[in-house]
Formats: C-alpha cells, sequence, structure tokens
C-alpha cells in the first residue's frame, strides 16, 4: 500500500513531487525521491508527508533533471522513519529502486547477501532487491532485475535507476499495480494514473511477471525468461483537473457532492425500454437465470454494498446470496464448481483479499463478474466479466462515491437477474422509474447538507456512538459506523435492531447515543419500538428517515430526513448523509478526513 512514481525525459523535481501528491492517498507515513544530479544518485527521504519532504527540496524543485524516481509509504515492514522510507540503495550507491508490496522471502535473501558481504541499514523488506540487483548486475540493467525477480516471493511493484543507464527506468509487477505511458518528450510510471495524465492519457497497465524497460522515446516489455511481450495502450477519458478538489476544503467532500453525477455516468446506457441493458455479462445469462445461489466477496465499505444488494436481490427473487468478507472467505474450503458465478466488488479493483478470492473461485471453475471503477485493475483483468462503475477518481481514503455507485450498480444488475429468471413485475417496473430519478433525488437530499452539519456538531464530543437499522437500513447502519469511526477516530458500532436485547442496550445510557437509520418503510413499527428502547434507557438518539415519517420526532432527539422515495433505493439517498455527518464531526475535530490515521486507500497487502 505505497505510491510509486517514475518520470524520464525533459522533467525537474518538482515533477517527482507533484506526482507523489497525487499518490499520497495510498500512504503517507513516509516520502522519498531519487534522481540522477551530476552522474550521481541524489537520494532525499524522511518520515512524514509529502509536504515535509517538499520542503526539505525547496532549493532543488525547479533543477532540471532527466531521470528520477519518487515513493510515499505506508509501512509494512519497519517503523515509519527517514531510514526505513524509500527509495533504498545498493552497497555502492549506483542504483536505487522504490516498491509496493511485500517481500515474504526477506529473511532469508537477506541472509544469503549478507553473507557475501552486502550491507543493509534498514529494517525493511524492500531493501532485499536493489542488493539482489547489484549482485547480478554486469552491464544489463533488464538482466539483472529479471534474474533477482525470479528470487522473489510475494507481492510487488518495483521501479530502479542506475547510474550507468541516465535514460531509462527499468522494473517489474507482480500481484501489486503498475502503470506506464510515453507521452511528449517524457515517460512515466506509476501505481495509478493520477500522476501521468498530464503526461499521455494512453496507459499501459503491466500485468503480473511483466518486466519493463521504459524510456522517453517507448517503451519494452519482457517476461521472466526475457522474451518479449505486447503490451498495448488504453485510452482514458479521465481529466487532470477531475481529480483536483475544485474549491472544496477536502476530497471527500467534492466526492460526496459528485455523487449525483456519479450516479447519473453509472446509470448512463444501462436502461433501455425499461429493462436494465448489461451486455458486458451477455456470457452469464444462463448461469444467472439458473443458479440458485450468487456469491459475492468484498472488503470494507464494498462489503456493506455488497450486503444491501443481498436484502435487495432476495426481496424480488428466489436467489440465494451469500455474501462474504473476501479476507475469511479466500482461507475457506469452497463448495462450488464451474456453475458458479462469484461477483467480486473492489472500487479500486486491487485489493489483496479480493483478488486471492477470485483467484481460488477460478481455480474451481466458477465464473466471476467484477465490479470496479478502475479499467486495467488487476480485478478487472483476472475476471471473466466486468461491470465499471464509471464514477471517475476517488482520492480520499474514505469510500464515498464509489460506494453509491456500487449500491446502484448491484441494484442493476439484481434486477437483470430477476428479468432473467422470468420473475419480473410491476414493482421492478417502478424500480427502473426510481432509478433513472435518483440523481435529482440526491441533489435534493444534498441541500440539506447545512442542517446535517447542524446537527453532526452536537454529537461531535461523544466517545461512542451506536448505529441500527432493520432490514436495508442495517447495511447502511454498518457503513455509518464505519464512516464515522475511520475518519473522526469516534468509536462507533452497529448492529441490527432487533438484536439490541441480547446485549449491545447494555451499553447505552447518556454518553452512548443512538444513530437509527428508520425509513418509512414496512419495517417501520418494529425500528419505533427499538428506538423507544434506546430512549428509555437515556440515550441521546439521532433518527435519519424519511419526508413522509412524521411521528419520529416525537421520540427522537435530532431528525435527518431524505426524500420520500422507493422503499428498495433508500441506501442509496440515505448515503450521503451519513457520509456528512462523519465528515462535519470528523472536520470539526481537526482530523484530515482525506487521509485518516493508519489507512490506504487501496489495500494491496494482507
Amino acid at each position: 500500500m505505497c505510491g510509486i512514481v517514475g518520470l524520464v525525459g525533459e522533467i525537474v523535481v518538482s515533477d517527482l513531487i507533484e506526482g507523489l501528491e497525487k499518490l499520497e492517498y495510498r500512504g503517507y507515513d513516509s516520502a522519498g525521491v531519487a534522481f540522477l544530479r551530476d552522474s550521481s544518485l541524489c537520494v532525499e527521504k524522511n518520515k512524514g508527508r509529502v509536504a515535509s519532504l517538499k520542503e526539505k527540496l525547496s532549493e532543488l524543485l525547479n533543477e532540471r533533471i532527466t531521470l528520477g524516481i519518487a515513493h510515499t509509504r505506508w509501512a509494512t515492514h519497519g517503523e515509519p522513519n527517514d531510514i526505513n522510507a524509500h527509495p533504498h540503495t545498493d552497497c555502492q550507491s549506483k542504483l536505487c529502486v522504490v516498491h509496493n508490496g511485500i517481500i515474504e522471502n526477506f529473511k532469508e535473501l537477506k541472509k544469503r547477501l549478507e553473507e557475501v558481504g552486502h550491507r543493509f541499514v534498514s529494517d525493511t523488506d524492500t531493501e532485499v532487491i536493489p542488493h539482489l540487483i547489484e549482485e547480478y548486475y554486469t552491464t544489463d540493467l533488464v538482466e539483472a532485475v529479471r534474474k533477482a525477480v525470479k528470487l522473489l516471493e510475494g507481492s510487488f511493484a518495483i521501479a530502479v535507476i542506475h547510474v550507468d543507464h541516465p535514460d531509462i527506468i527499468v522494473g517489474t509487477r507482480k500481484g501489486s499495480p503498475l502503470i506506464l505511458t510515453v507521452g511528449n518528450g517524457v515517460a512515466g510510471i506509476a501505481s495509478d494514473v493520477t500522476p501521468l495524465l498530464k503526461y499521455s492519457k494512453d496507459m499501459v497497465f503491466l500485468e503480473d511477471g511483466d518486466i519493463f524497460c521504459v524510456s522517453k522515446g517507448g517503451f519494452e516489455v519482457f517476461d521472466v525468461v526475457g522474451r518479449k511481450k505486447e503490451r498495448k495502450p488504453t485510452h482514458i477519458d479521465w481529466t487532470y483537473e477531475t481529480a483536483q478538489k475544485s474549491g472544496y476544503k477536502h476530497y471527500m467532500l467534492k466526492e460526496i457532492f459528485e455523487e449525483p453525477s456519479c450516479v447519473a455516468a453509472t446509470l448512463s446506457g444501462r436502461i433501455k425500454s425499461a429493462k436494465v441493458h448489461l451486455p458486458e455479462i451477455e456470457e452469464l445469462q444462463d448461469l444467472l437465470a439458473s443458479s440458485k445461489t450468487l456469491k459475492v466477496v468484498a472488503c470494507g465499505t464494498s462489503s456493506y454494498a455488497a450486503l444491501s444488494f443481498k436484502y435487495f436481490l432476495e426481496n424480488l427473487s428466489d436467489v440465494c446470496v451469500d455474501v462474504e468478507v473476501s479476507s475469511e472467505f479466500r482461507y475457506k474450503r469452497p463448495n462450488f464448481d464451474e456453475n458458479t458465478v462469484l461477483v467480486a466488488v473492489s472500487q479500486s479493483g486491487e485489493t489483496a483479499d479480493t483478488l486471492e478470492s477470485v483467484r481460488l473461485a477460478k481455480s474451481k471453475g466458477a465464473k466471476v463478474l467484477a465490479i470496479t471503477n478502475v479499467v486495467g485493475s488487476t480485478l478487472m483483468r483476472e475476471s471473466d466479466h466486468t461491470l465499471l462503475l464509471n464514477a471517475g477518481p476517488e482520492i480520499s481514503v474514505a469510500a464515498t462515491k464509489s460506494y453509491v455507485t456500487q449500491l446502484v450498480l448491484l441494484y442493476l444488475l439484481g434486477l437483470k437477474i430477476v428479468e432473467l429468471r422470468d420473475q419480473w413485475n410491476e414493482r421492478c417496473t417502478k424500480l427502473i422509474d426510481s432509478l433513472l430519478r435518483l440523481p435529482e433525488v440526491l441533489d435534493a437530499t444534498l441541500s440539506r447538507t447545512e442542517h446535517i452539519k447542524e446537527v453532526a456538531l452536537k454529537y461531535k464530543d461523544f466517545q461512542h456512538f451506536m448505529y441500527i437499522g432493520r432490514g436495508l437500513g442495517y447495511p447502511t447502519a454498518l457503513e455509518g459506523a464505519l464512516k464515522l469511526k475511520e475518519i473522526s477516530y469516534i468509536h462507533a458500532t452497529a448492529y441490527p435492531a432487533g438484536e439490541l436485547k441480547h446485549g449491545p442496550i447494555a451499553l447505552l445510557g447518556p454518553e452512548f447515543p443512538v444513530f437509527a437509520i428508520a425509513p418509512f418503510d414496512a419495517l417501520y413499527a418494529k425500528m419505533k419500538n427499538n428506538m423507544i428502547e434506546c430512549k428509555a434507557r437515556k440515550a441521546k438518539l439521532v433518527v435519519l428517515t424519511s419526508d413522509d415519517c412524521e411521528d419520529v420526532r416525537e421520540i427522537a432527539d435530532d431528525v435527518l430526513s431524505v426524500n420520500s422515495f422507493s422503499e428498495q433505493l433508500y441506501p442509496v439517498l440515505m448515503a450521503p448523509v451519513i457520509q456528512l455527518f462523519a465528515y462535519y464531526i470528523a472536520d470539526a475535530l481537526g482530523h484530515d478526513p482525506d487521509k485518516p490515521r493508519n489507512l490506504a486507500k487501496s489495500v494491496t497487502v494482507e
């Protein structure tokens, strides 16, 4: 969970820093750069965020260079400090490496290298890489990297520069993303497309086992035995400006307000003649029409979107939807075969546990359908079929617009399955109409932001929160609790409201408020009883409901509401409310919601 950028061509040092700033969401406990200066390596790195490194390099930012690599780190081996920060060098400081991933056999390799005279200075797994390459290097850097990589076990994306080769970057990937591009006079490599968009919109998504050599004039890709491989570029429609804050205080706030337009993009072209149009899954239709069970794997926020999908589809059809957290699923004995469809949900398409779950499923013959936001991601390439969110880049670590678009796309998939199973009815037709209205109704929800902020600020000093819900409100409660704890650091937990009396209600009191997801739906009467139980324990009560629910104000301390709408789609309408509630508390407490402590956007290691 680190960010890599490398540039070769007519550049300045600040170009490397700018690239790192765009990757800081991938990790930010330390950062560093290495570049050629007067035929020698200049390496600067430090603990802390990219801004600290930028300040350290202030006098060099405008210096013209032709080659450099940079790295922003999220520690896995060795504490965050200056020495453990990347880049790492060999004994002679002639070659330099940045790395994302984990080298599982680094202790064994380190011992072997020390026995032949190599000296190590850090506690990282990464440092074995430059020393291995040094051991094999004579004059051919690509060959040395190829030989070194054959000894590495684990996951990695690696970029290497050498003083003897002032016009190339060499590297490889296995299990961690790496992308390259060649623009006008500048070539680049990075962990995602964002740092590269200013140079070109044509991106080459490297595959596992690829070894590359890139210069400003072009690139070559080889396999692990040295054979040339053809890799064609993918055109990316994102613009550089798309990933900027556009005047918002934080990316998270910007991305919440992008949700209506993102939902419109997700829906675009996918509803025709009042039916769902998903040509990407045409080859899966027979399986989806006949399978009694549909398996779904995901992590974090994506798992809550998947759970919402389970409630949605099971309420409309006879399909049993089996949702599992990827980190648990991958270690179970699989009970499926070639007649199984596995849906894998991941915003980044690089979530390690989800990828391993996909590989397990495919090894048993299952068909895999990916739900992801990133074109060319590992999940997209390794799955049989892919549905793209089309949400654009999400920079904030906390998922917002990706969650909302996951819900919408999964609901579209659910309706398509209902149609394929000949279970379509009037409810489904009404849901299609409601889905098409979602962008405008989400706009109406966001127009209530000031009231959400006002309520949120009342609760910023509490140390605990309990979220409750029933039916489709339960996954929403789970996501609300996750958002609050991950960006405000307030302890928050979530339960099905019917479980209160089985233990959680013992926690409640004046210092333990409750956030209830309680739209005026078929389960509202049950929810009302649970809310009264909470008030009887003197807990403060915030209720997120729908406008047509009038009696909730009799029991709630504070009410947040959304437009009255289709019961099945309340999770979408309520998402920005729970997100804004958490955002304003975090901001009031002085926390950066874009970069919460101990977290990274793409969890590419176990």
